[in-house]
């Protein structure tokens, strides 16, 4: 089972010292967590390789005016992220959890979303700020004045952090393939049904964060851009025929793209890279060592598809030509688009 998983409140413990903090800052905490148990609702929790728990997330669909805020806001279907708290422990559980809010957003076809904190959690408040949320209005509570932060989905900046997990609306589209297990490990929320969570998902930074890190001898992709869209292609499985194992699974949007002779020491390398690769420290000394692997391609996971493409609807819907080179392919707009309607993924959000 994923380290992060969705269960009843009855099932969580209320005297977990995780949740000292939560009912120090909100003196009504342990009855509205009592509520929840007895309207048998669920939240998010993340349990660590030792089994604590570690992070805890209360999602809440509303459509009703905020009328205990300043100032007021009208009625608008929005998605509420109504309690959110992590142990900080360098592997960015945070983002983890906030890309969780965004995948429920984008199911529910809801492209407001809010939260409420107190202002000396500025970690949380910077992570928040990070991906696009700012502060609209503020809510005065018997424990505080609290700040009310907001994030449309929809709305187009320029900027490919606080614009996630929109993609930009003008760039080059492609498909780029990964190995089975690189694929797993790095993006934990495209996992396939066949595939076993507890070998493949560990709390680590990789697998957490929202920027991921892929090296790569690929041809073409050194032309790669900042705004550039990737389509990921899982591979096929070990075993099995490419043509029903083999699928696209997600939307990425690349960051930057850099050379590995771009780093003069090992130790700007590793910087670089470590937090954000699927590979260990060993394994990208080695290489650094014989620059086996040249291209580093630094991109945000923004979408999972909601219907896996194989490879035989790729090449017969799509229109990808079965005898090419399936590492590194440059999409044409209308393959793009017919991947997004085979996906399932609303073109609001990935085409403009």
């Amino acid at each position: 089972m994923d380290n992060l998983k969705l269960e009843y409140f009855s099932n969580i413990n209320l005297n977990d010292p995780f949740f000292d903090s939560l009912k120090s800052d909100y003196k009504e905490f342990s009855d509205w967590f009592n509520k929840k148990q007895e309207k048998n609702e669920c939240a998010f929790i993340f349990i660590n390789d030792q089994g604590l728990l570690d992070g805890f997330l209360y999602l809440k669909i509303e459509d009703e005016e905020l009328n205990d805020i300043k100032p007021t806001l009208p009625s608008k279907n929005r998605l509420k992220i109504g309690t959110l708290k992590i142990n900080p422990h360098g592997t960015r559980l945070g983002e983890r959890f906030i890309k969780k809010a965004f995948d429920i957003a984008l199911i529910r076809n809801i492209d407001e979303i809010y939260v409420t904190l107190f202002e000396k959690h500025e970690a949380l408040l910077n992570l928040f700020q990070k991906y696009g949320f700012e502060t609209r209005a503020i809510k005065s509570t018997p424990n505080g004045n609290e700040l009310v932060l907001f994030k449309n989905i929809s709305l187009i900046t320029g900027d490919i952090v606080k614009d996630y997990p929109n993609t930009p609306k003008i760039s080059d589209r492609y498909l780029i393939s990964l190995y089975p297990n690189w694929h797993s490990r790095l993006l934990p929320d495209s996992i396939l049904k066949n595939e076993d969570p507890v070998l493949l998902i560990k709390d680590t930074s990789h697998t957490n964060s929202i920027h991921k890190i892929y090296l790569t001898a690929m041809e073409g992709t050194d032309r790669l851009k900042t705004g550039d869209t990737l389509v990921i292609y899982r591979t096929a499985s070990d075993g099995k025929s490419a043509e029903y194992s083999a699928v696209a699974t997600s939307i990425c949007v690349v960051e930057e793209v850099k050379n590995i002779n771009d780093f003069r020491t090992l130790d700007d390398f590793l910087k670089y890279t470590l937090s954000y690769s699927i590979f260990s420290e060993k394994e990208l000394t080695e290489f650094f060592k014989y620059k086996k692997y040249p291209v580093i391609i630094r991109f945000t996971y923004n979408i999972a598809l909601n219907k896996r493409i194989i490879r035989k609807s790729l090449i017969e819907d799509i229109g990808i030509k079965r005898n090419q080179y399936w590492g590194f392919i440059k999409l044409t707009e209308q393959q793009y688009r017919d991947i997004l309607s085979r996906g399932e993924i609303s073109e609001n959000l990935a085409i403009h």
